[in-house]
């Protein structure tokens, strides 16, 4: 059986994650979706756009397995790591990281009129 990745240019991963394709670009330009611009032009992977999809589900909101024990199925947790970030509440959290450092104390201006 023979396997092959299917390639979508911009407009094509648009209607895939069912958003703008301006947003598409942005996004894919910051690193948040996969992607790479190869010359003039976007394209995407079918596969890690269905990666990243799946890197987004909440845990608590799968589907649990039908039997007498609840196992909890996590797609996010077995998803490869492609590139860019893994989802917004963790760039949010390292950014309020970066922000937190410490500065030194400003003086006080101890001039008296």
């Amino acid at each position: 059986m023979e396997w092959r990745m299917r390639t979508l240019n911009l407009s094509e991963a648009a209607q895939f994650l069912k958003l703008h394709p301006e947003e598409v670009r942005r996004r894919a330009k910051a690193g948040i979706i996969p992607g790479a611009k190869l010359g003039k032009r976007w394209a995407f992977i079918e596969d890690d756009l269905a990666d990243h999809i799946r890197s987004l589900y909440a845990c608590t909101r799968q589907a649990l397995q039908v039997g007498h024990e609840e196992k909890q199925l996590c797609h996010s947790v077995n998803v490869v790591r492609r590139g860019g970030l893994v989802s917004p509440h963790q760039a949010a959290s390292e950014l309020d990281a970066l922000l937190q450092l410490k500065t030194k104390p400003r003086r006080k201006n101890s001039t008296i009129s």
